[in-house]
């Protein structure tokens, strides 16, 4: 498989990533255009506005699980990691559309699998349940079972306005990899052990999550709308709120969604203000009806985070794990850990959003001759490079991931500077095709500095928005990592 390798260093000339800001926490808990590199797609939000009804005007094929050189060699854990994405993509979640209930699922799931192998042999804190297997189980049945039982139950409940059918092509996904993983593991005593303890993992976490507030409705075409300048409205094409209630969400390991906040929006009338405002205004439109100092190095940085951040950062989580050679035990926890942050880091998000609610860039620039600024003008018809996702924009639940993402990775391997390889599936040139566009990176934190200033360039946040998400991703990443599934030696 050919790849189309480029570096970080061309994306960033003519805008630099967010610089994090030490001291911005309180104390709390397509066709391409050549001139712009444009890709023509459909919006990101038109099938949910469909699904609900509303009027408007790399997860690659998994190797075969083995245990040949022993009972605790293993690709299993990383094997059903990447079927994790490929049923969240079968299930319309992602690569664009839903990744809260992605990151919950993935957050249960890899939690089951800790579990059902520290059961074997304990290496870490247990998380939802603490037993004992026999030390001769299966590995491989054990990461099956437990990774199985959790996702088919997030699919046989799924939340509207996706629906069942979603869902059901979701579960079908896993039921299908679940009967391959099973028939590549010798009958036996091993096995069934193996399974028993993957199910009594799963059904821990299962029973733990229960009632967590995830059932909260996914869009709400009645949520209250601002009308003063700086107070958020629906966005563009997206008659609705999404998610409004998801900062109610039970966290997996904050004590609560508030622990951790960002420092506000800036002031309206502030030179801060005026100047993101005029930097996402350059940068980030679509180059058709909105011109763009944007260059096609950065479009396509634009373009590539435009991916679900679980999807994109558990891919880069197994290659990291494979290339620092941990073992399964290693392999859990570090996916665990992951998987924790970023669910609870979207839950910390949107309580934080929904708490604020700025106004998008979108609708910032159409109506900046509102916003009582000297040095901003307004642009009615200013459109972004993507559809704006309607939801508030501070801060920026994307750079929350990345920060939370990067600060688990560099937790866990011990140190930030680590060769990355990453490729994205919303490009056209994607993980999956014939020559995948590779980006390459030197450290974790290069990797979110790139995702968080890939908002400004496609037209979604101000770069407060983006910096302050960054760090506050950061703070959750780090708790997590030092307070959870902690190594018993």
């Amino acid at each position: 498989m050919a790849l189309r390798s480029r570096s970080t260093s061309t994306a960033s000339a003519a805008s630099t990533p967010p610089t994090p800001q030490i001291g911005a926490f309180p104390s709390t808990h397509k066709d391409r255009f050549p001139a712009t590199g444009r890709l023509r797609r459909p919006g990101r939000w038109a099938a949910l506005v469909a699904v609900a009804g509303l009027a408007v005007g790399g997860t690659a094929a998994p190797g075969n699980a083995t245990e040949a050189n022993g009972p605790h060699a293993t690709t299993a854990v990383l094997d059903w990691n990447a079927a994790a994405g490929r049923a969240a993509v079968a299930a319309c979640l992602a690569p664009t559309n839903n990744p809260l209930t992605e990151s919950r699922m993935y957050a249960m799931a890899q939690l089951a699998v800790h579990d059902a192998i520290n059961a074997v042999r304990p290496h870490a804190e247990a998380y939802a349940t603490r037993f004992r297997a026999p030390a001769w189980a299966s590995l491989d049945a054990a990461v099956a079972a437990a990774s199985h039982d959790v996702m088919v139950s997030v699919f046989h409940d799924f939340p509207e306005p996706f629906g069942q059918a979603c869902g059901d092509q979701g579960a079908a996904s896993v039921e299908d990899f679940y009967a391959t993983s099973l028939a590549d593991i010798p009958t036996g005593a091993a096995k069934q052990a193996g399974l028993a303890a993957g199910h009594r993992a799963a059904n821990a976490v299962i029973a733990l999550r229960a009632g967590d507030g995830s059932t909260t409705p996914l869009t709400d075409p009645t949520f209250p709308q601002g009308t003063q300048p700086g107070q958020w409205r629906f966005t563009p094409g997206a008659p609705f709120a999404f998610a409004p209630g998801w900062g109610s969400v039970r966290p997996f390991g904050l004590t609560s969604a508030g622990q951790f906040r960002s420092a506000a929006p800036h002031a309206l009338d502030s030179t801060a203000y005026a100047r993101d405002l005029n930097e996402i205004k350059a940068f980030g439109g679509d180059g058709l009806s909105s011109p763009t100092v944007r260059t096609p190095a950065q479009t396509e940085t634009a373009e590539f985070w435009v991916e679900s951040s679980p999807l994109a950062w558990n891919r880069m989580a197994r290659n990291v794990a494979q290339a620092a050679r941990l073992d399964p035990w290693q392999q859990a926890r570090l996916l665990g850990l992951l998987n924790i942050a970023l669910a609870d880091g979207y839950i910390s998000s949107f309580a934080q959003k929904y708490d604020q609610l700025f106004w998008r860039p979108v609708t910032a620039i159409r109506l900046a001759d509102t916003d009582g600024n000297p040095a901003t003008t307004a642009d009615p018809g200013w459109t972004p490079l993507e559809q704006t996702p309607p939801i508030p924009d501070h801060d920026s639940a994307h750079a929350v991931e990345g920060g939370a993402g990067s600060m688990v990775l560099r937790q866990v391997i011990g140190r930030d500077h680590f060769p990355i390889a990453q490729c994205s599936t919303t490009l056209p040139a994607g993980c999956d095709s014939d020559a995948p566009v590779v980006h390459h990176f030197d450290t974790f934190s290069q990797a979110a500095a790139e995702n968080s200033v890939s908002r400004i360039w496609v037209g979604f946040h101000f770069r407060w928005a983006t910096v302050q998400g960054q760090l506050h991703g950061e703070a959750i990443g780090r708790y997590i990592a030092n307070h959870l599934l902690q190594p018993l030696h």
